[in-house]
């Protein structure tokens, strides 16, 4: 593979919003969220396209909710996007003892009693604007393998393996499915984030908020790794920092429904949403595959 040339002039804004992201991770955290809170208003008035793909998301999940319930939660979701540029930042850059003071893992004995008992582990999480924070912050305290996909911009990409690999990570690309099995098997938890629309050839349709949503079936079929576990992890911030949260891991996960487990998936995910909804990552088009014969919502 040919090396990137990362000095090339294309790259030159990459390097400016790293510098950014340096320099935006010495603030404090009360700074960062005023400042975040400022950008994500912003940002909410520039890109109708995204803003357009939240409400519609939040408004086929959230049916009670009228209109301005709706555009309000829509508002806090960028609000949370703007704060979400320092949470990328420290979870690249903020030092150690800076960010032990910023969070609460709450049940990490279920985890620990998992390790202690030589299960494989997936930590199943779902895609919220602190995810990459959340990691970090997890990686104080366990090591874990982070299931990833690839950045495009391959300047960014390289910057974000290299910060989660000093930290303690051990990255996988997430097409590579035989380093995947690889990694489960040796005892190194899995952190697994199964939210996302990858079309109808590995999903199958299931209530996601009360949507048929494609959801894809693999992790049922990882869990069905002998002596595997599926442990949810729930993450948040709050007005004095974050908090972290395991939860029991699944009983009687997979079962032989197909069906069933992926509604036990999305039923999981449904619960840590409501949490802080404004926090997951609704700008993602989560229901772009539809069922047949079912028209498009976006």
């Amino acid at each position: 593979m040919k090396k990137q040339n990362f000095y090339h002039p294309k790259f030159i804004p990459t390097w400016i919003l790293i510098g950014l992201m340096r320099l935006g991770a010495k603030l404090p955290f009360k700074a960062q969220v005023a400042i975040g809170t400022g950008f994500g208003k912003l940002l909410h008035l520039i890109l109708p396209r995204f803003r357009n793909i939240a409400l519609i998301n939040t408004t086929k999940c959230f049916p009670n909710k009228n209109k301005s319930q709706i555009k309000q939660l829509v508002k806090q979701h960028f609000t949370a996007l703007g704060i979400s540029f320092f949470e990328s930042a420290n979870c690249f850059y903020l030092n150690d003892a800076a960010l032990k003071k910023r969070y609460h893992i709450k049940n990490t004995q279920i985890l620990q009693d998992a390790l202690n008992q030589k299960k494989n582990v997936i930590l199943l999480v779902g895609h919220f604007t602190v995810m990459m924070l959340a990691g970090r912050m997890l990686l104080q305290n366990f090591k874990f393998a982070d299931l990833y996909r690839p950045q495009n911009n391959a300047l960014f990409d390289a910057e974000m393996t290299k910060q989660f690999t000093q930290h303690g990570s051990v990255m996988i690309k997430a097409k590579d499915s035989r380093a995947l099995i690889k990694t489960l098997k040796s005892g190194l938890p899995i952190w697994y984030a199964p939210d996302q629309d990858l079309g109808i050839q590995r999903s199958v349709f299931a209530p996601f908020f009360g949507v048929e949503t494609a959801t894809i079936n693999a992790t049922a079929k990882l869990a069905k790794i002998n002596n595997t576990l599926v442990i949810p992890l729930s993450f948040s911030r709050n007005k004095s920092g974050y908090e972290l949260e395991f939860s029991p891991a699944l009983n009687n996960y997979p079962t032989s429904d197909t069906l069933q487990n992926a509604t036990i998936i999305n039923q999981i995910l449904q619960a840590q949403i409501l949490k802080a909804p404004e926090q997951y990552l609704w700008i993602h088009r989560r229901f772009k595959t539809r069922p047949e014969g079912k028209a498009s919502f976006y």
